[in-house]
């Protein structure tokens, strides 16, 4: 499958993810001490919504982002972390010069973690993609604290682990174009935790087969450290969507992050699904000691 970011920017995965992410880097931030927020596969900064995403064969997508961030924007009775995440991209489009109610533009993810980020804190973006690689370099030009990478995540890992702050939040979220994507994910994760035992590791992926997704899991077992899972699908099973949800294994991660996530996960799960048969879960892979 192709999951490049551009093409679903504000649906239902980055909603969930994006979420996530910021409850991580809050838990990051109980500590003063600052950390490195290392991103192996940036994308771009942020997302314009009126401009159409266009495939490799001239069609055009249609927009996801009204049955994903559309789905909460305005609403209300939202958890903290779901009106925090909210806030965000309302500061991103202020940024962008659209103070008015409509949504207009989205964040990537390394426009979520700046926008978190202490002054103490450190964030490295990595891209391939020579395209996707300048626009970031231009968006985050006169920013401070932050680094853009134009190589492979996974030599990103080698490049920047263990940081000077001997303290990382690695965000690890490939478009899953190759076929060996899982494994080359399971060796990165290795070879980080070689580096730097204590690192939290966040690593995306989508929900397409079962049997796929416990196979990924079952070769993280043997990192003998404590993972933990967070599960959102759209749709049940036997939905004809070749996505029905995504997932984001977190490995050594912060305490008390599992009753975090708990929390909202229902109503995300509640705002978001599209057919019978959508759930949400969060459990353990490997429990903390």
């Amino acid at each position: 499958m192709n999951y490049r970011h551009h093409y679903h920017a504000g649906n239902y995965a980055d909603v969930f993810k994006h979420v996530l992410l910021l409850q991580l880097i809050r838990a990051m931030q109980r500590k003063e001490k600052g950390f490195l927020y290392l991103d192996t596969h940036a994308g771009r900064g942020g997302y314009d919504l009126a401009v159409p995403s266009i495939l490799p064969d001239g069609r055009t997508r249609e927009p996801e982002h009204p049955a994903g961030i559309g789905r909460l924007w305005g609403a209300e009775d939202l958890p903290g972390p779901v009106t925090d995440y909210l806030a965000l991209v309302r500061r991103f489009n202020d940024r962008r010069g659209e103070t008015g109610p409509e949504l207009k533009f989205y964040p990537g993810s390394p426009w979520i973690a700046k926008l978190l980020l202490r002054p103490q804190d450190r964030m490295v973006l990595c891209e391939l993609r020579p395209d996707d690689a300048e626009a970031l370099d231009f968006d985050f030009a006169r920013e401070t604290g932050v680094q853009v990478l134009v190589m492979d995540g996974y030599t990103g890992l080698k490049a920047q682990l263990p940081p000077p702050e001997k303290r990382a939040l690695v965000l690890i979220d490939p478009p899953f174009e190759q076929k060996g994507e899982f494994a080359a994910i399971q060796r990165g994760v290795a070879d980080a935790l070689r580096r730097l035992p204590g690192a939290v590791c966040a690593v995306w992926y989508p929900l397409t087969e079962r049997a796929r997704t416990e196979e990924f899991h079952q070769t993280l077992l043997d990192l003998a450290v404590p993972a933990l899972f967070a599960e959102l699908s759209i749709a049940g099973d036997f939905s004809p969507l070749r996505m029905k949800g995504c997932g984001l294994l977190i490995l050594n991660p912060p305490w008390q992050i599992d009753r975090e996530i708990r929390a909202v996960l229902p109503v995300l799960a509640k705002r978001l699904r599209v057919e019978a048969g959508g759930s949400a879960v969060c459990d353990w892979l490997v429990p903390e000691k």
